[in-house]
Formats: C-alpha cells, structure tokens, sequence
C-alpha cells in the first residue's frame, strides 16, 4: 500500500471513529477532549459535529492551522504527564468523550505513551463515556468497542468505558 493509500484510510478511520463517537456520546452533558491538535484537523471535525459541547485540547505546543486553534481557556499546552492531572483537578470527572491521537511515528514509543497516559485520561472520563484512540490502551474500565464498518482492525481503538 502507498502511503498516499495508507493516509487516505488512516483519515477515513478516524472520521467514521469520531463521527461514531459522538453518536455514542448524544446529546448527553459532559466534556470533550482531545489530545494532540497537531494541525486541528479533527479538533476542526469534532467541534463542527458538537459545536455546544465544552471542549478541551492537549498538546506540547500549537502547530495548528490558525481557524482550528481552541480558545485558550480551552487549552492545556505540555507534556501530557503534567496536563492531564492539572485538567482533572479542574474537569472533575465530566469527560464523555476523549480523543487520543498521539502517535509518535515509532510504535514502542507511542505504546510506551499511551499506557503512561491513559489512567491519567481515565481520571477525566465520565460512566459511558467513548475513546477513540490511535494506540490500544488496556484498563479495566475500557471495554472494547466494534468498530465501524469500514475500519481494518488495529488501524484506530474503540473504548466504551463502564463504572468506576
């Protein structure tokens, strides 16, 4: 497969991913978050389907193009280690849905972030709230989802997450 081939399915995933999340989601009070603008293309697509809803975004700087650049009361900028605990202290626990995008370009690396950060996601997410996630993530409140038609397997995660 080219890479052109592999970027064009990579974006069809997480738009049917995102798209079904906030069908999950409804019209249900909470947040949303996202973790890694990048240049906002699916900060742009979130916020277009949820345009009311509270939404948050976590990255290491701003790199975004500028119309998809969040206010900044909506911003936590640094490493996620560090934002994620400062965002739940003012959050709470009202998080329905979490967007991961935070691959690096090496898998190690981006497994090895992904499981460094997803208790500290887990401390944002409401009951019944949805994760889509660019890395498999493996906690006791994250029950795998189907995923969408359309959607190779391993190429984005679904998480329902139960109870706390």
């Amino acid at each position: 497969m080219s890479r052109l081939d592999s970027a064009i399915r990579r974006l069809q995933a997480q738009k049917l991913s995102l798209d079904w999340a906030v069908a999950a989601i409804g019209d249900r009070s909470g947040n949303a978050i996202e973790l890694g603008l990048g240049n906002g293309r699916t900060f742009d697509h979130l916020r277009s389907l949820m345009p009311e809803r509270p939404f948050y975004v976590f990255d290491r700087q701003v790199a975004a193009h500028p119309d998809c650049i969040p206010a900044e009361d909506r911003l936590f900028l640094g490493d996620f280690r560090e934002t994620l605990p400062a965002a739940a202290e003012r959050l709470g626990r009202e998080t329905l849905l979490a967007h991961l995008d935070i691959g690096t370009g090496e898998k190690q690396a981006s497994m090895a972030l992904a499981a460094a950060i997803a208790p500290l996601v887990d401390a944002l997410l409401a009951d019944g709230a949805v994760v889509v996630s660019d890395q498999p993530v493996d906690l006791p409140r994250w029950k795998a989802a189907a995923l969408p038609d359309g959607i190779g397997p391993g190429r984005i995660h679904l998480y329902e997450i139960g109870r706390a």
